[in-house]
């Protein structure tokens, strides 16, 4: 579904991601780890269309989205979930759902809310409080439950599990299973190696922009070499 073919990215002339070539499967879940500063959250931006395309390319579904804008990638069906979650915090968790569906018919919005209140039912609970009086785990619901509303066919998620208690960790990583259950194609940035070897089908790891290795989960987590070099597994 997506094929990311030596990819470079970077901030002006600093160049975070260098020569990545990586591709996803449809309907699984790749884990993209590595140490902080390892360039995860560039590609992701960069696949996003937020971070500037140095060298290489993007292609989803076949199609080369390069050249294109944030919003087109969206139609396209690629949504993020960021780093930091930047929420409108100054509106409620229904008004931030509304925003993420905003790429969408507006008949779509009842169907497509619930569907997101169904994987995360706290979010029904609050759903007329201010996104901002939200906690730590329930912003993280919401970051992900908005970019769910644009109906996409590939979630990227940015550390996931940072800061959040483990229950909370628990319920978001049983969405993610539902979510691949329904079809969805997902990226996931998490520093908790342990739990994304838990949950992914594909690994790719990062150090100082460069990927070290990549392959099956299975795979990694049976590599006594990677875990104690890379992934801090014993």
């Amino acid at each position: 579904m997506l094929e990311l073919q030596q990819l470079s990215c970077g901030y002006g002339a600093f160049e975070a991601v260098h020569d990545l070539s990586l591709s996803l499967r449809p309907g699984t879940i790749t884990g993209l780890i590595g140490a902080n500063g390892a360039g995860k959250s560039s590609t992701l931006m960069c696949v996003a269309g937020h971070v500037g395309l140095k060298g290489g390319s993007i292609r989803f579904d076949g199609q080369d989205i390069g050249m294109l804008a944030p919003e087109q990638r969206v139609r396209r069906g690629i949504a993020i979930s960021p780093e930091g979650r930047r929420l409108f915090k100054d509106l409620s968790v229904e008004d931030n759902l509304r925003v993420g569906g905003l790429v969408q018919p507006a008949a779509r919005f009842r169907q497509d809310r619930d569907y997101v209140l169904g994987l995360f039912p706290r979010l029904g609970e609050r759903l007329h409080s201010l996104a901002g009086n939200l906690s730590g785990g329930e912003q993280q619901m919401l970051a992900i439950g908005r970019a769910l509303m644009t109906r996409p066919r590939m979630i990227m998620i940015d550390e996931l599990s940072l800061g959040l208690m483990p229950k909370v960790i628990d319920l978001c990583y049983s969405a993610l299973k539902q979510l691949r259950a329904d079809g969805m194609t997902i990226l996931l940035v998490e520093q908790n190696t342990d739990r994304v070897l838990s949950v992914a089908d594909d690994v790719c790891v990062l150090e100082s922009g460069r990927t070290v290795w990549q392959g099956r989960a299975d795979d990694a987590r049976n590599n006594s070499d990677l875990t104690a070099a890379y992934l801090g597994l014993h």
